[in-house]
């Protein structure tokens, strides 16, 4: 008799991989899941506080209630997915409880570990982790990430860091392809990466995850050129539900993601759609108001 397997790497990243092409949206409540699950979204982020908010009112942001991602489970047939502080191992064991889809460790929420992120191939249910270069990416595959996505600047509606992300990540792994075989181990002692995640980037000239866009996704077209860039799919945090009409732009970005070579299909969506989220300069954030920069 054939064992029954779960939570094996294999499967985790094969889950990861049929996102790819779609987008994931933050929620606050069912409606807002009901919402994105309307609009065609590929799974939903349960959290108590979008981004944006969370930037506004400051303090400690933690772990959702249970209560509330139960209900959004209990709401929508597609994935949901929920955040845990980088490090905070316990947060994780509950969401894997609760039986959430995928867990983010997610520097939108207030650290928990200065040093250490979750061992995540610990963990049946698999983890999807920011990185702002492929060093970052790497180690977070290395820990037990099944997908990676940019960091952005969350909650600014400036996808400016998103870009600057994806295009790192992007041309280190070009950068890798071009170098001879003998050179990768003090590639990976420079990057901090395992040898072997290395190796495999030089051989097969990308990420062993899905890579996503996140952080500052607002419009369509930021959507559209996060597409452009070569990255796998998009997560949308306070865009959709801080905009003038939700609806309407959920059901346009994930339009935008399945049709971002086509132009005239972008100009047809991106039209009447409302007020975008107002959205921050990042040049005036000080350090210590740039979530980005936690984790390592």
């Amino acid at each position: 008799m054939t064992e029954h397997q779960s939570g094996t790497p294999q499967l985790k990243q094969g889950f990861a991989e049929m996102f790819k092409g779609g987008v994931i949206m933050d929620v606050v409540t069912a409606d807002q899941a009901r919402i994105a699950e309307a609009a065609g979204a590929t799974a939903v982020m349960a959290l108590e506080r979008v981004p944006a908010d969370i930037r506004q009112d400051g303090g400690v942001a933690r772990m959702s209630d249970p209560k509330m991602i139960k209900e959004i489970i209990a709401a929508v047939t597609i994935p949901v997915m929920a955040k845990v502080r980088i490090g905070h191992v316990i947060e994780a064991q509950i969401l894997q409880a609760l039986g959430v889809d995928f867990i983010d460790e997610s520097e939108v929420l207030t650290p928990a570990d200065e040093q250490f992120h979750i061992l995540k191939s610990e963990f049946k249910v698999p983890f999807v982790c920011g990185a702002k270069n492929l060093g970052e990416a790497l180690r977070r595959v290395g820990e037990g990430a099944s997908m990676i996505r940019t960091k952005g600047e969350a909650g600014t509606g400036n996808v400016v860091e998103a870009v600057r992300h994806a295009r790192t990540v992007l041309g280190e792994i070009r950068a890798i392809q071009s170098k001879p075989a003998e050179e990768l181990m003090t590639t990976a002692r420079d990057l901090q990466a395992p040898y072997e995640l290395v190796k495999y980037v030089h051989q097969h000239g990308r990420l062993p995850v899905v890579n996503f866009a996140a952080g500052g996704v607002a419009t369509p077209a930021d959507a559209a050129l996060m597409m452009y860039l070569g990255l796998d799919g998009v997560f949308v945090g306070s865009g959709i539900f801080k905009s003038d009409n939700p609806e309407r732009r959920a059901h346009a970005i994930v339009k935008a993601v399945t049709h971002h070579n086509n132009p005239d299909v972008l100009a047809e969506i991106s039209e009447d759609l409302g007020a975008p989220m107002t959205g921050i300069n990042i040049d005036d954030l000080i350090p210590a108001e740039r979530l980005a920069s936690r984790g390592w």
